[in-house]
């Protein structure tokens, strides 16, 4: 008979005590500490997958093969490349998200441009029938996708076994759990033993499995920060359920980039991939507006420009207020003693908001100069010519430092239409002039950059 005891697990980063604390040692957190009962399996139980397990000997490094893994195509360009050119067999992908967010319209309307695979989705939170209707409205049917509506990891394990799938889909991992087991579904011991069976079954069978996950009111994922050590590929799904765009990330991927960037449009009829980002991230009109500078930043492989708005006003109140919306605060604030230590504009008793249009959060530093010119456009009330593009990284000192990879950036300002670009003066070392056709405007100060665009 199985033997009981009682653990009490961290909720934000899975670490166990066999008693209560109030501090996590671990993650340093508050209160996290839930009670959780086990259950000890007698030695020589089978593993719950009920597979066998593989026998492997050590190798020598020389012999193993190292060729590029195979991967299958998803039909759907975003999530390839997000992925790092398509789902490799035997991984384990967990896409997570907020509620309504559309994480099962994006992973049912993949599978089903898939009819060249046997692909297994388990539902453990709708039926077939809500099923049948979200497939009819995307309007794209596959005869060799099977549905199954089940919570029970053993039960689930014994449709792979009988149906022998290309690919199994989970909706969603909080729902499912095991006999084994007596906490309820979606605790943390479920969470993570459900999740090591998958990824035991994944890698015997070399089956690609994609998990989908919920996000807590923290916007992590829900369960143990060891789900996300198991899995091979985490994604988010980002976007407000308010606005028509949806971001897909990649925050960890063992087949490729954690830099790349997905974007879709939510449609009546599902989610269309955007190929074209910068169209989008734009405003359609913005001549005569001040507060409004437009850069070319990078994310992953795929350069686009994206809308940088800025408001200064005067404090009403007695502190100012400084605040941003998809970028980093403390650089904005850096940016800021910048233009009032190098520049001398007084900045110290104004508010400012700085916002990334589209939703967008940005990291990269290329966009410093689009930044502060339009907090400078705002405080001086005068509009930035719509056919000025820029990018530049700005030091302490108030110099503009080069970028990395100009000629792409230049490269898609000139195919929307700019006319003007505005770049480090170092980053036309080595740059063939004669190929672009917009005009390029170097600069080596932040005052140089503030005279070609105000005069």
């Amino acid at each position: 008979m199985a033997k009981e005891k009682t653990v009490y697990v961290c909720s934000n980063c899975g670490q166990e005590s066999p008693k209560w604390v109030g501090k996590c040692p671990a993650c340093e957190q508050w209160n996290t500490y839930v009670e959780e009962v086990v259950r000890k399996e007698p030695a020589g139980r089978q593993p719950v997958a009920g597979l066998e397990r593989s026998k492997s000997k050590p190798m020598p490094l020389d012999e193993i093969d190292a060729g590029a893994e195979p991967r299958i195509d998803l039909h759907d360009e975003e999530l390839n490349r997000v992925l790092g050119g398509g789902l490799v067999r035997g991984s384990l992908v967990l896409l997570g998200g907020e509620p309504g967010i559309g994480k099962s319209t994006l992973i049912l309307q993949t599978v089903l441009r898939m009819p060249e695979k046997r692909i297994l989705y388990v539902s453990g939170e709708e039926s077939a029938r809500q099923l049948k209707l979200r497939a009819d409205r995307l309007a794209k049917v596959s005869g060799d996708c099977l549905i199954a509506c089940e919570t029970s990891l053993e039960q689930i394990f014994t449709h792979i076994k009988n149906t022998k799938p290309e690919l199994v889909v989970i909706d969603s991992i909080q729902t499912i759990s095991t006999e084994t087991l007596e906490s309820s579904p979606g605790s943390i011991a479920q969470v993570r033993e459900c999740a090591a069976s998958i990824l035991r079954f994944a890698k015997e069978s070399h089956t690609p499995v994609i998990l989908i996950g919920h996000i807590n009111k923290e916007g992590s994922i829900a369960g143990p920060k060891v789900l996300e050590h198991i899995v091979d590929t985490v994604l988010q799904f980002e976007g407000d359920q308010h606005y028509m765009y949806r971001i897909l990330r990649s925050i960890k991927n063992r087949f490729g980039s954690t830099a790349e960037l997905g974007i879709y449009e939510m449609r009546q009829d599902g989610l269309r991939q955007v190929s074209n980002p910068s169209e989008l991230l734009l405003s359609q009109d913005h001549e005569g507006m001040s507060g409004v500078a437009i850069a070319s930043a990078i994310e992953g492989i795929r350069p686009f420009l994206i809308e940088t708005q800025a408001l200064v006003s005067s404090a009403v109140y007695g502190n100012p207020q400084r605040s941003a919306t998809g970028f980093d605060t403390r650089r904005m604030n850096m940016l800021l003693a910048v233009l009032e230590k190098r520049v001398g504009f007084k900045l110290a008793q104004k508010d400012v908001f700085l916002n990334i249009a589209g939703g967008l959060k940005v990291n990269d530093p290329a966009i410093d100069l689009a930044v502060i010119s339009a907090i400078l456009s705002s405080n001086m009330d005068v509009a930035i010519e719509p056919e000025v593009c820029m990018a530049g990284e700005v030091g302490l000192s108030g110099e503009i430092r080069p970028v990395n990879r100009i000629e792409q950036r230049i490269g898609e300002a000139e195919k929307l239409g700019f006319r003007r670009f505005i770049l480090p003066r170092q980053n036309l070392q080595g740059l063939d002039t004669k190929k672009t056709g917009i005009e390029l405007v170097p600069v080596r100060k932040v005052e140089e950059a503030f005279r070609s665009l105000f005069g």
